[in-house]
């Protein structure tokens, strides 16, 4: 059963056709004791197949620790958006609903490793003097 309609994944091939460069979603996972953990894999290979630049990579969070240290994940399901490098781009839970927009879109950005933000937003992020560490939380509605 897929979870992408035919018309969402026409717009998802749309939006993957954007895609500068490879993209590589690594995603964290488990069998037991998580509820999206299923659904997350499923919906991740089904984006996959939206295009030749993206790939999955599936691992499990207690098997595979190193890798889940070396990504800073510590919590299922998580997907990990890597382009030509890691630039941090995390969802923990299943990105669905709004979510899934941000998904592409961080796909979008992590294939050219160029961030979309406006030329003020940019000079205040060089004042930065140490690492920043943001999330943002969504709840179903």
């Amino acid at each position: 059963m897929s979870i992408l309609t035919e018309r969402d994944r026409q717009s998802v091939k749309g939006e993957l056709a954007k895609l500068a460069g490879p993209v590589k979603l690594v995603v964290f996972s488990q069998e037991l004791g998580s509820e999206y953990c299923a659904e997350t894999e499923r919906l991740v290979k089904e984006v996959a197949e939206c295009s030749d630049q993206v790939s999955v990579e599936i691992y499990n969070l207690h098997l595979d620790r190193e890798k889940a240290a070396a990504y800073g994940v510590d919590r299922v399901p998580a997907v990990v958006v890597e382009g030509a490098r890691d630039y941090g781009i995390r969802f923990f839970g299943i990105p669905m609903g709004y979510e899934f927009t941000n998904l592409i879109d961080g796909m979008v950005v992590a294939s050219s490793g160029e961030p979309r933000l406006s030329p003020e937003t940019l000079e205040r992020l060089q004042g930065l003097t140490e690492p920043l560490h943001i999330q943002v939380f969504a709840t179903p509605t």
